[in-house]
């Protein structure tokens, strides 16, 4: 590989150019976010000074490792592997690594990897963290910069789905359709998200009063699904709302393998919008949450901070109910 002149280095470049280190280091690995004209300006003086980019090189004058962390509860779940592909791309569009780190639902575990992966890279994402919220507090001051995905901490940038609106599309979806006696398969009791929902339908059943929506405790994949069926079916429920899709097509199947008909006999509704859910039988009816817009804009927020820029405002995106065959009129 060519080397640049002795004594030239990627700053030279950026004060010849006039710009920052990081957006000389952009420019010349052909980043599309960097204006054309500043990328031109940029590649004029590195030729001017004879100077070929080392990444090995750019990382050591930067003081950066140019990779960041993502912590995530559970790899298994198709929501945050969507967050984390929108995050990857984008980071990879401006030169960085992403470093993923799965705590399995533990927030020990949580805690552990968000301050040992710190050590190693440039920042750190935290994704719908499970840490109770006063210690959550604590941490970010040690981690930044940090970014939250469906969490919020002070002054700290984050990005979340609307859970609670989302959900509340869904009950009324199933209102209209005339059902009346409705279960809830709660997800995991330190979750936000899993807050965000129980608060949603406590306040659908104070407006709807002819309306009950009973609690089950469950969990977040198929086989918490499958196994909550006898407790639906003893119910007497017309519908389920499942905590997310996972816990749907575990319900769906059980029950259907049991000789209830969907959406005949119950309705099913799920969350997220996985990639599988429109390949149920019947396709399932859910909310879509933006996973991967969610992981780009946390990624926006996170090179803001990298640069020692400003970062955008905190953002709130909708989920979009998504009406498939899982839902129909109550049974009579």
């Amino acid at each position: 590989m060519p080397r640049p002149p002795k004594g030239v280095t990627i700053s030279d470049v950026a004060a010849r150019a006039g710009v920052s280190l990081s957006t000389v280091s952009r420019a010349l690995n052909g980043n599309p976010t960097v204006d054309p004209a500043l990328a031109e300006r940029v590649k004029d003086a590195a030729a001017a000074l004879d100077y070929t980019a080392s990444p090995v090189a750019r990382s050591l004058v930067l003081g950066r490792t140019q990779t960041v962390a993502v912590v995530v509860p559970d790899l298994g779940n198709p929501t945050f592997q969507a967050i984390l592909r929108g995050l990857s791309r984008a980071a990879a569009a401006d030169d960085y690594h992403v470093l993923v780190a799965d705590s399995a639902e533990s927030v020990d575990e949580e805690r552990l990897l968000a301050v040992a992966t710190r050590r190693r890279t440039d920042g750190v994402i935290l994704c719908s963290p499970r840490l109770p919220q006063d210690e959550l507090d604590r941490l970010v001051g040690g981690l930044r910069p940090v970014v939250l995905i469906n969490r919020a901490s002070g002054d700290v940038p984050s990005v979340r789905a609307d859970y609670r609106s989302a959900l509340a599309t869904e009950l009324a979806h199933l209102h209209r359709l005339g059902h009346r006696r409705i279960v809830y398969l709660a997800g995991v009791a330190r979750s936000v998200a899993n807050a965000a929902r129980l608060e949603a339908i406590a306040t659908f059943v104070a407006d709807h009063p002819d309306t009950d929506v009973a609690e089950i405790p469950c969990g977040v994949d198929f086989e918490a699904g499958a196994a909550a069926a006898p407790a639906v079916l003893a119910s007497g429920a017309t519908a389920a709302l499942a905590y997310n899709d996972l816990v749907a097509m575990g319900l769906l199947s059980a029950v259907q393998a049991s000789g209830c008909r969907v959406p005949g006999d119950l309705s099913v509704v799920g969350f997220d919008d996985i990639p599988f859910a429109q390949y149920t039988s019947p396709a399932l009816t859910t909310a879509a949450v933006p996973a991967a817009e969610l992981g780009a804009q946390a990624w926006t927020r996170m090179r803001e901070l990298l640069e020692g820029g400003e970062p955008g405002h905190p953002l709130t995106l909708l989920p979009e109910l998504t009406v498939r065959d899982s839902t129909g009129p109550a049974a009579t």
